[in-house]
């Protein structure tokens, strides 16, 4: 009984209320522009507004939920290529939230030198972004926690940054298997102190779950 009970903190899917729901229909719903993808620190944009990113394994889907989550299908680069994402990507969401496509983690086809180059600027941006309110830590619903993914988890508790686990494409297993998934990952984060009590799943093809990620990113925004 004890060794299950921190599991029980993590709440999966709850629902927002009214307000806040609306608050993030109507923030997606308005412009958001790609600004730039950046190689290093020195060129990140001004920080003078919330920022929110979203960081995952490699081909977890972070691209498509970007577009799925903006209604925008070319807006992030999306492709089946593990590792093609290799900047930090800056959208501007309203003029109000920096929203930021991270590299992915883990696996990337490209020279080790080049991965390494990446892989440092993730870890620079996630400990030193002072404006960063949340990290969306991305895991596949097909194949859950993995080490790759604790790493990046102990990066932001070491780093005291908030971070909200997102299960995607959970269209792709059965009921019963993401059922697992589900419990495992409440297992895996109550590991971590940074990590935010709630769970959400989503899938960009069916379009499940966006409308409560877009009201958590509202509920960081200033006001």
């Amino acid at each position: 009984m004890s060794s299950d009970a921190p599991s029980f903190a993590f709440q999966v899917d709850p629902e927002p209320d009214a307000d806040l729901a609306e608050a993030g229909r109507k923030l997606f719903a308005g412009p958001c522009d790609f600004v730039k993808g950046v190689v290093s620190m020195a060129a990140l944009p001004q920080a003078d507004r919330a920022e929110v990113c979203f960081a995952g394994r490699s081909n977890v889907g972070k691209s498509s939920l970007i577009n799925a989550l903006t209604g925008r299908k070319g807006l992030a680069r999306s492709s089946n290529t593990p590792g093609r994402t290799q900047e930090i990507n800056y959208f501007d969401l309203g003029g109000r939230v920096w929203l930021v496509d991270l590299p992915g983690y883990g696996y990337a086809q490209a020279p080790k030198a080049k991965v390494d180059a990446w892989q440092r600027l993730l870890k620079d941006y996630l400990a030193g972004r002072a404006t960063l309110r949340r990290a969306f830590v991305l895991i596949d619903a097909r194949h859950g926690v993995k080490a790759v993914d604790h790493e990046i988890m102990e990066l932001l508790d070491r780093s005291a940054v908030g971070f909200q686990c997102v299960l995607t494409k959970i269209d792709k297993p059965g009921k019963g298997e993401l059922a697992k998934v589900v419990e495992a990952t409440k297992a895996e984060l109550a590991k971590h102190p940074t990590a935010f009590p709630e769970i959400l799943t989503t899938s960009s093809e069916k379009s499940d779950g966006l409308d409560r990620l877009r009201a958590s990113v509202a509920g960081l925004t200033d006001g």
